[in-house]
This record gives structure tokens, C-alpha cells and sequence, in this order.
């Protein structure tokens, strides 16, 4: 088939890689331009080694985008990871129309930060959807869905790159596949069922040594490693990651004032949380590098009985 693809970043590239490994032709990829300073976009550099026309448009809603993917004359568009808008008269072009990705079992998680929410609220399930898109935020109609279980101490790097990716690109294949053979089944999202999540960045990364650790642990691992759920140290802010979680079943077991640093050995520190500790094996402090726990608490002065968060 001819097809058009819409995205960026990485996930965008490896689509593109995936239609024409398989002999499919990508007659144009369409690509936010980057800003100034931000590294090169991988899926714009792909392209532009295979010889595939590049659009680097700063919005798909204006008069020369429409006209750029008429003249491609594509049987689909195939959108992966977009974080532009797409109008519906751009959408309609190909003569079979647009398929989109996105990191969820619609219509639960609409948003941009759908793969981090259901780690951050306890889902042990979760998945992916591939729809056609509408005016409406991740509204339109299901072609297919995949779903994949969240281990407990699963982070959103790992869910991601080790399933959700690997999984996404093949679906879109298969979706491509049935929308174009005209045996596509679709179905109507459910909107009592539907629920909407913002984006998770730092605001919503911040930790709470009062909730309870189960909460906490979920919160770090959902922010692993992106944004990074943050506490203060000295009034700066200390991300932490590879966490791992330590709940206490009686009284006697909890130690510490919450948020203390209650141990540090030679690989990790624990940090008492409300029900249990958090043990931590890799800090980045005040936009650093990443570093071991335990060398960051040598070389910063963090020592036993540390109150964070404060």
C-alpha cells in the first residue's frame, strides 16, 4: 500500500521502518519542526536517508498541509505518537482515510500521559488501541485493541519500550492491513466508560511521604523515567528512580519519622513512607545526571535520619 505517516520521535520512525521493511511505500512523512536547541527529530533524520518527502509543519490545520497529502495521493495515513491536532479535512484525504495509535484501552486514558496514569493508580492492566481519529480528543471508532498486563513492579519505561512500542507498531501494521482490505470491524467508543487524564509532568510528579507507600511506589514507578517523581532535598529537587517497595505489616516494623532516610547501604537507600519504606537505587538532584543512591548521598551530605520533602 501507499501510505503517509504522521508523528515523530521514535515511535514514528520505527513505523515508517516497519511499512517498508515490508515493502509497503511511505510516500511522506509529516513531522512537527523541532525548536531551537532540542535534539534532531529521528524520525524526520529516517526519512530524510530514505529519500521520503518531509513536511515539518508547525500545524496540520492550515491550507498547505492538505494540499501536501492530496498530492502524495495515499491509499492511508497512518498516525504514530502525533501531538498535533489533525483536522478532519486532513484526515479524510487518503482514499482510506487515517488510523491512529494511542498507548491505552480507549475510551479509558484519553489524554497525552496515558501510559503513566494507569501505572500511577494501581491498574494491573492495560494496552493499546488503534481508532480512527475525530475532532474529539481519542473519541473516534476502534479498529483494534491489544492488552498486556502492568507487573507490580513494573515501571513506565519498561511497560513501554518492552511491550507497548514493540506491540504498537505491529497493530498499526494490522490495522493498516484490514482498513485498506476493507475487513476492518469498527466500534463505536462507549463514553460511560470513558475517562480523561492530563498530562503527568512535574506538578503532578511531586511526591507526598504521606500517602501511602503503595500510592508512592506507583507514583515513582509511573514517572520511571519520565518526568521522575521528585522530593526536596536542601530546597532542591531529588528524582528518584529503580525504586523498590517495603510495606510493614505491624506497628513495630515501621521505622523513622516519614520521609526519613532510614538506611543506606552500599547499593540503595530506603525512605519511610506512610505503611511501609521505599528503597531507591538511583537519584538525579537539581537537573544532574543519574546517579547510585548511595554515591549521591556520600557526595551531597544526605545522611541517616534525613527528612525529605521538607
Amino acid at each position: 500500500m501507499r501510505i503517509a505517516i504522521v508523528g515523530q520521535r521514535d515511535f514514528g520512525k520505527a513505523a515508517m521502518d516497519a511499512f517498508v521493511k515490508r515493502g509497503d511505500t511511505v510516500a511522506g512523512v509529516f513531522c512537527a519542526p523541532e525548536k531551537p536547541g532540542e535534539a534532531a527529530d529521528p524520525l524526520r533524520l529516517g526519512a530524510e536517508q530514505l529519500g521520503i518527502p518531509v513536511y515539518a509543519l508547525p500545524s496540520l490545520r492550515v491550507e498547505e498541509a492538505r494540499q501536501a497529502l492530496q498530492a502524495l495521493q495515499v491509499d492511508l495515513a497512518v498516525l504514530a505518537y502525533v501531538l498535533q491536532f489533525v483536522p478532519q479535512d486532513f484526515a479524510t484525504i487518503p482514499r482510506h482515510g487515517t488510523i491512529q495509535f494511542h498507548p491505552s484501552l480507549l475510551p479509558r486514558y484519553r489524554g497525552p500521559s496515558s501510559i503513566n496514569w494507569p501505572i500511577i493508580l494501581g491498574d494491573t492492566r492495560t494496552g493499546l488501541t488503534i481508532f480512527r481519529p475525530v475532532d474529539g480528543l481519542d473519541e473516534g471508532p476502534v479498529i483494534l485493541q491489544k492488552e498486556t498486563h502492568i507487573g507490580p513492579d513494573e515501571t513506565l519505561g519498561k511497560l513501554y519500550f518492552g511491550r507497548l512500542f514493540p506491540m504498537g507498531i505491529e497493530a498499526l501494521m494490522e490495522a493498516a492491513d484490514l482498513v485498506v482490505s476493507g475487513r476492518a470491524a469498527i466500534t463505536v467508543q462507549d463514553e460511560t466508560c470513558a475517562s480523561y487524564e492530563g498530562w503527568c509532568r512535574d506538578p503532578e510528579a511531586h511526591i507526598n511521604w504521606h500517602t501511602h507507600v503503595d500510592q508512592t511506589y506507583n507514583l515513582i514507578r509511573g514517572c520511571d523515567p519520565a518526568p521522575g517523581a521528585w522530593t526536596l532535598f536542601n530546597q532542591k529537587r531529588l528524582h528518584l528512580y529503580d525504586a523498590r517497595k517495603h510495606s510493614s505489616r505491624t506497628f513495630s516494623q515501621v521505622k523513622g519519622r516519614i520521609g526519613a532516610v532510614t538506611a543506606i547501604d552500599e547499593q540503595s537507600v530506603r525512605i519511610s513512607s506512610q505503611g511501609g519504606q521505599i528503597e531507591v537505587f538511583k537519584v538525579r538532584y537539581d537537573g544532574g545526571k543519574k546517579l547510585p543512591a548511595p554515591q549521591f548521598c556520600a557526595e551531597a551530605g544526605l545522611a541517616l535520619g534525613t527528612i525529605l520533602g521538607a
